[in-house]
């Protein structure tokens, strides 16, 4: 896959990938205008809506409905690392949920794709080119 980041004027920068156009910005607070999500919030969301695409492929394959599932994520950040520290994910569930499926749900989110790349992250290169 290849993505492409333009600069959009201040803090802004956007990808291009596929058919989308991803558009970021810093907070205010970051020097920004606060018009997008900042990169960072977006790799957080991508980790929570990763594990809701599994908690949701695992209902469908067995019929359960959605209805009243949801995914609540929490971060704590490690101060002495200026890091996160820890991801929660909480998959509310509706009380006619059944309770046969209820380790198994948690097993199918936590079977995410950008986790496990978290845990086993790729070789980063970065370099310049003339163009």
């Amino acid at each position: 896959m290849e993505i492409a980041v333009d600069f959009a004027g201040g803090k802004k920068v956007n990808a291009e990938f596929k058919q989308f156009k991803l558009e970021t910005d810093q907070s205010v607070k970051g020097g920004g205008g606060g018009t997008a999500p900042e990169p960072f919030d977006l790799f957080l969301a991508s980790i929570g809506t990763c594990a809701g695409y599994y908690v949701l492929d695992f209902c469908a394959s067995r019929d359960i409905s959605t209805d009243g599932i949801r995914l609540r994520m929490k971060t704590e950040r490690d101060e002495k690392k200026k890091m996160l520290g820890k991801i929660t994910i909480a998959i509310q569930l509706p009380a006619d949920f059944p309770v046969k499926y209820k380790e198994a749900v948690v097993r199918a989110a936590e079977a995410c794709s950008v986790k496990k790349h978290i845990f086993a992250p790729p070789e980063f290169e970065i370099h310049a080119v003339d163009v």
